[in-house]
């Protein structure tokens, strides 16, 4: 572009954090610009195309509560809705709210320098945008920078590779193929299935065993939800009354796991696996912060798994020996019983590593396994990777590559000391991944948008987290975990599946405190912050 183009904010991201920030910022009398490196809006799930993907939190929480004409209006048909039904959503939103016209598609954000003069961020683009705003949005979203193993020999393979965090829009037929799958978390877990109907042969390479709780999907009965959104805003107000922004109409979870008589335990936990989904881990009070209360519910899914896999040497293969929910919970359908099937084939490669891709396929310790495709389902470079790929330089050159050397550190996940008028929508050390990613999302954005609003108010220029409260934060975010049992394995909550990157857990388990602080926090003047005048 041959001129230098000023709005009030950049966004970065058109997913569900990027719409709803730009329509937040439009009515509120903001000018902004969004920028998003796909070809349309939908974020995680406008690239998430892999077979069987789905929500794992059910649709009716999962959607938008700003507006009582959308959520009345929109329909969903299922109660886990599948990737392109919520993409028919985020299109659906973007349409109604004339979003579009404010979005520059296929565009990747490649640098923002903050100018200390002026208090603005200019922003550079891939297709040479130069672009000016008082305020930089980060809506990059927690899982959208996909992680590929560096795995020798992987350029040498012969056959198709795919990653399903960046799968063909055209969609792929395995039919009669030999394919090979690594990785077993919640990608694994959803397309294996699928895959094993169409492939010849599937080996899956499972790195570590993961826990699976059932969906139960199914579609949505019209008289249930018309009862749903008669209430809608008392449900989501009890949506933010509950840890984790989800499940608050499964009654229960107040005891302790350890407290209750052993048949009182096996109803409770049978209940919850008969509802279906992650509210399983909210049975009772205490199962993600006592070991031995974790163990009750731990067991209980490895029989389960044992009563459903046929040949007891695979499900030994198949049971998790870590912690419950120390990794995210998955929600599955049909993917233990998979197994049995005559065609699929399991892996571990805790016994049998990979030691070398070859052309022909995947070679371990114990020989070759001959393939026609490969799926990485290796997850993603968690909550920092798609910031850390920009890059953004704060005051007196500071970037942030460099403030985050020794892990991210933000304050309230919204803010980073060194980087005036700077906001990352469901940053580290907020409740984010660890929570109904919508309630988050929205929570975050109002913030956002109330606090550019008091600025313009009271004529101030720039705002930014102090170096003290940051501190303070991450060692409270790190106390908090302390007290659960999250950080007891290696996960992407700790950024452990990224060689190199440095091991932070980065959620912050609770939304309710976390959101009454940020309220305390707008109240008081934006404790914690820095503002100052032009």
């Amino acid at each position: 572009m041959s001129s230098t183009r000023r709005v009030d904010a950049v966004v970065v991201g058109a997913g569900f954090a990027g719409l709803y920030m730009l329509h937040k910022l439009r009515s509120e009398g903001f000018s902004a610009v969004v920028f998003e490196a796909g070809d349309d809006v939908g974020g995680t799930w406008y690239w998430n195309r892999y077979p069987g993907a789905r929500c794992d939190v059910e649709s009716m929480e999962y959607s938008y509560g700003f507006d009582e004409e959308l959520e009345q209006t929109w329909e969903w048909t299922e109660r886990y809705a599948s990737q392109p039904e919520i993409l028919r959503y985020a299109n659906h939103v973007a349409d109604r709210f004339d979003l579009r016209r404010d979005i520059q598609f296929q565009t990747r954000v490649t640098a923002a320098t903050f100018t200390e003069a002026s208090t603005t961020w200019r922003v550079r683009t891939d297709r040479g945008h130069d672009v000016v705003g008082q305020f930089l949005v980060m809506a990059t979203g927690c899982l959208s920078s996909a992680n590929t193993p560096e795995i020798s020999g992987a350029a040498t393979f012969a056959g198709s590779s795919f990653h399903t965090g960046t799968w063909p829009h055209e969609g792929v037929d395995f039919t009669g193929q030999r394919v090979g799958v690594i990785g077993t978390g919640s990608s694994a877990i959803q397309s294996i299935p699928i895959i094993a109907e169409q492939a010849r042969e599937l080996t899956v390479f499972q790195r570590t065993a993961s826990f699976a709780v059932p969906a139960w999907n199914q579609a949505l009965d019209p008289r249930a939800v018309k009862e749903l959104k008669a209430e809608y805003q008392t449900f989501r107000a009890e949506q933010r009354q509950t840890a984790t922004g989800f499940g608050s109409r499964i009654k229960g979870g107040d005891g302790s796991a350890l407290d209750a008589a052993p048949d009182e335990l096996s109803r409770e936990l049978q209940r919850r696996w008969d509802y279906g989904g992650l509210s399983f881990l909210g049975a009772y009070n205490d199962l993600l912060i006592d070991n031995q209360a974790n163990d009750l519910a731990a067991h209980f899914v490895r029989a389960k798994l044992r009563e459903i896999v046929n040949d007891p040497a695979v499900a030994d293969k198949l049971a998790p020996t870590q912690v419950i929910g120390c990794k995210r919970l998955c929600v599955d359908t049909g993917y233990w019983a998979t197994f049995n099937r005559p065609n699929v084939h399991l892996v571990d490669l805790q016994d049998d590593p990979i030691e070398a891709i070859t052309p022909a396929g995947i070679r371990t310790t114990t020989g070759e396994h001959p393939l026609e495709a490969i799926v990485y389902a290796t997850g993603f470079d968690a909550m920092t990777g798609a910031l850390l790929r920009i890059d953004i330089t704060g005051r007196g050159g500071l970037s942030l590559q460099e403030a985050w050397a020794a892990g991210p550190r933000t304050y309230l996940g919204l803010g980073v000391a060194g980087f005036p008028n700077l906001f990352t929508i469901t940053g580290p050390g907020s409740p984010s991944v660890l929570t109904n990613m919508l309630v988050s999302i929205q929570h975050h954005v109002e913030w956002i948008a109330d606090c550019i609003g008091h600025l313009r108010q009271n004529h101030l220029a720039a705002i930014e987290a102090t170096e003290p409260a940051q501190e303070a934060w991450v060692d409270y975010v790190n106390t908090v975990a302390s007290f659960t049992l999250f950080p007891t394995c290696n996960s992407w909550y700790l950024g452990a599946n990224v060689p190199g990157k440095t091991r932070v857990f980065m959620p912050l388990p609770g939304f309710p405190p976390y959101a009454e602080h940020c309220a305390h926090v707008a109240r008081s003047g934006y404790e914690g912050f820095a503002l100052t005048t032009p």
